[in-house]
């Protein structure tokens, strides 16, 4: 499948334009899952969902790799990339396979260039690590191209322990591959680029939603997201709430509960209700039937309690009294910045 024309020699910071894709095979992400603390309150650990989210976004744009590596890359941009078969098997028993593989070539169908070896990793591994010398051996000679490793990790600890050089034992041989880690990738809050590669934006939010860039990130993710297929777009808006802070999260679920972005479908609200389904709200877990309203009124307490604001019992019974949607909207929209509760209340 060939996918989008890369510019490896670009400016820095300066990403290539995205061209028509086919898409790629669809792939089995879990979603339907209970509720996880998000990337940034919590250690790496059963990697399933991000290892593969992570793999997802490359393989939407088979050149991100590329454009993010592109320093430690200093040979001219091949014309085309595309994904190639990432098991590596050859005749021995043991079956090897890479996370994702990726060909660039002149033109289209051409012969290879290069091979770049995505692997997404979570956690240290030091296992892991011994395999990567097999991967490249393995791609170099099957596709007889230069080979590059290239590991993606939102984890600044696991970063900085796969830019530790691999040695093999030969003299020479010293193995140190590239890595995107929070470092490489960068702050996307820019509503104009996210829509240019919302790849990029989502990759952003998985290495910086701890920080405090987090909400400006998801709302240039949504806005993204309004001109991408349903399934698309639900399933990065799914990896944005699960990578920002807890914080974040809250006052980003109120932002799509309280309509205050407009998509091309109804997806937004058919979104947090399935979170709520799920048990992502409050009123869930107290084993009550919610419609729209009730569940932006515990939306606005979820924002108000994450920005430090003290709710009365009177006022919070007030919050979940009111019924009328328009009124709603407002508070929720001026909670996300409030600093006192008469910023929300008193307005």
């Amino acid at each position: 499948m060939v996918a989008n024309r890369g510019e490896l020699g670009a400016k820095p910071g300066v990403l290539a334009p995205a061209v028509a894709l086919d898409p790629p095979p669809r792939r089995s992400i879990p979603r339907n899952r209970p509720r996880a603390a998000p990337m940034g309150d919590r250690e790496p650990a059963m990697p399933s969902f991000d290892h593969e989210a992570i793999l997802e976004l490359f393989r939407r744009r088979p050149t991100l790799a590329a454009e993010l590596a592109r320093d430690e890359l200093e040979l001219p941009a091949p014309g085309h990339a595309q994904i190639a078969e990432s098991n590596l098997t050859e005749v021995a028993p043991t079956e090897r396979n890479a996370d994702l593989v990726l060909l660039f070539s002149d033109l289209a169908g051409g012969p290879p260039r290069r091979a770049m070896i995505v692997e997404a990793q979570l956690a240290i591994d030091p296992d892991k690590r011994r395999s990567w010398w097999w991967y490249l051996v393995g791609v170099h000679t099957r596709h007889r191209c230069d080979a590059v490793l290239v590991i993606v990790t939102p984890v600044p600890a696991v970063a900085a322990w796969a830019r530790t050089p691999l040695m093999l034992g030969h003299p020479g041989a010293s193995l140190t591959p590239i890595v995107i880690g929070p470092d490489a990738v960068p702050v996307v809050t820019d509503e104009v680029e996210a829509k240019r590669a919302p790849e990029l934006a989502v990759l952003s939010a998985m290495m910086h939603g701890d920080g405090d860039a987090a909400i400006d990130i998801g709302r240039a993710v949504f806005a993204a997201v309004r001109d991408l297929d349903e399934d698309r777009a639900a399933l990065y808006t799914d990896v944005v709430f699960r990578a920002v802070h807890t914080a974040a999260r809250a006052i980003l679920e109120g932002l799509m509960a309280s309509g205050a972005y407009e998509y091309k479908s109804d997806f937004a609200l058919r979104y947090v209700a399935k979170g709520r389904e799920q048990g992502w709200q409050e009123g869930r877990q107290e084993g009550r039937q919610e419609g729209r309203g009730e569940g932006t009124a515990r939306a606005l307490l979820a924002i108000l309690a994450a920005r430090g604001l003290e709710v009365s019992p009177d006022l919070r019974q007030r919050v979940l009294a009111c019924i009328d949607l328009a009124t709603l909207d407002g508070w929720i929209t001026r909670a996300a910045n409030a600093t006192a509760l008469a910023d929300v209340f008193d307005a």
